[in-house]
């Protein structure tokens, strides 16, 4: 799938500096769905044209909730706009749709005339032009013909150019929300985060819209409460939630993916460790939080998929660190069920949201690699609570497809009374997110703490922890 934004404001180029992408390189970044593309078909001063291009691999794509058995294939994810371009474009223009530029931030600041192609996007004419004219935005949406032999007529997609002058940033936050409001489905499953999403992108245009109320709606895959809920958030008088929609009082607040980073980071700065592990990493959201810590002096990411690890590379910036920031962290592949001397010697070891993603057959050797082998002084292990999951409406199984399990409250602090009986610690239980009475927090957090010493760190010996 495709999108461009083109501007004839001059020098053209500095749409560059904009877009934090140079507009003489080809730009590739790795999504859950395939991999996005930037690159500038044209870039002179007079015109200047970024293209977003999304390769979606069918074989990521999750099926949706309408899906048959080859749904992951027969499907218009591929050339469609949707939310899975939306996501894309949030990934690869997080400044920009922030109104950040370094290197140009009045430009940022001014509105210059765009232009916006996406040459196939779900949604009528009329329906495009309701979303997208109050905004600013002079809209031409051609229907797309459907085959001749397959009958003719209009398909249900349209070919859509859009001219205005606007900040660039408004530009990407109007696509980001309507893309896949004109989709009317996500790829993904919506949590009551969501709308802390939509009203951060919607700042300063959505609550004086029109069609805020169906916006609302589509956005949050038709979820009543959810969508009541941001449009009184959005403005008090209208749509206040009924008592029968309210499955809990969701307020403008940190997703919960920033409250579980910052309860970690409080425990790890309260143990006072100074060299910190980051076991299951992933694409480094937490790296990035611990390297802000200046108290933390030597930080080791852990992964055992080295795709996940350049884009942790990618999302730190390490090529650009400056020396002394650069010997902070460094980034290692290895399987948290093997011995690995590399981990031993450290402060501090996190596990967040890791411990569900393995097989509770090898869960034992997980246990004695970290807490037996590498045996830091802390370890912190976050893991969802599965009792709160009667609060998100809409979820039949697990959190997430990987999720092996998914503990009670019961389950998890037996689990680790266990682990820190056999392992020498003793451990404390928190719990994360706004708790409910009766099933508490979504997020369940133990801190394990032993007073022994630790052995002296090693780069050499990995040995499969076997059961």
């Amino acid at each position: 799938m495709l999108l461009t934004l083109t501007t004839t404001h001059r020098p053209a180029t500095d749409l560059g500096y904009l877009l934090v992408k140079h507009p003489e390189k080809v730009h590739s970044f790795d999504v859950p769905t395939g991999t996005a593309y930037v690159l500038y078909p044209e870039a002179t001063e007079e015109k200047c044209t970024a293209a977003l291009m999304l390769d979606v691999d069918p074989q990521l794509l999750r099926a949706q909730k309408d899906a048959f058995e080859l749904s992951q294939y027969v499907n218009d994810r591929p050339y469609a706009a949707s939310s899975l371009l939306a996501s894309a474009l949030s990934k690869v223009f997080r400044s920009a749709l922030r109104g950040n530029s370094k290197d140009r931030p009045e430009l940022a600041a001014t509105p210059i005339p765009l232009e916006i192609r996406v040459p196939v996007l779900r949604g009528t004419p009329d329906l495009i032009t309701r979303l997208f004219a109050p905004l600013g935005w002079t809209v031409e949406a051609t229907p797309i013909p459907l085959d001749a032999e397959l009958g003719g007529g209009d398909s249900r997609y349209s070919d859509v150019r859009l001219t205005g002058v606007l900040r660039v940033a408004d530009a990407l936050n109007h696509l980001y929300v309507l893309l896949p409001v004109l989709d009317d489905g996500k790829h993904y499953w919506v949590a009551p985060d969501e709308i802390e999403k939509l009203l951060r992108s919607g700042e300063g245009w959505l609550a004086g819209h029109p069609e805020k109320v169906l916006i609302a709606r589509r956005y949050l895959a038709h979820r009543k409460s959810l969508a009541a809920t941001a449009l009184q958030l959005l403005e008090p008088e209208v749509a206040a939630p009924t008592e029968e929609e309210a499955e809990l009082p969701v307020q403008r607040r940190a997703p919960l993916a920033g409250q579980r980073r910052d309860a970690v980071l409080a425990a790890l700065v309260e143990s006072g460790a100074a060299r910190v592990l980051d076991l299951g990493c992933g694409g480094g959201a937490l790296l990035t939080a611990l390297m802000k810590e200046r108290s933390f002096t030597e930080i080791v990411g852990a992964d055992v998929s080295s795709r996940v690890l350049e884009q942790a590379s990618r999302r730190l910036r390490l090529d650009r660190l400056p020396d002394r920031q650069r010997g902070r962290i460094r980034l290692i592949q290895t399987a948290l069920t093997y011995r690995d001397d590399r981990l031993r010697g450290f402060d501090a070891a996190v596990l967040m949201e890791v411990i569900e993603h393995v097989d509770l057959s090898r869960l034992p050797a997980l246990e004695r690699a970290v807490f037996g082998h590498a045996r830091p002084r802390v370890v912190v292990v976050t893991t969802p609570n599965v009792e709160y999951n009667v609060h998100y409406e809409g979820l039949t199984g697990m959190r997430h497809s990987d999720h092996r399990f998914e503990w009670t409250r019961a389950e998890f602090a037996a689990w680790a009374d266990r682990v820190a009986a056999e392992h020498g610690y003793t451990v404390t239980f928190r719990g994360v997110g706004d708790p409910d009475e009766t099933t508490g927090a979504p997020t369940q957090l133990a801190l394990f703490t032993t007073t022994e010493a630790t052995g002296e760190a090693s780069t050499d010996t990995v040995t499969e922890v076997t059961a």
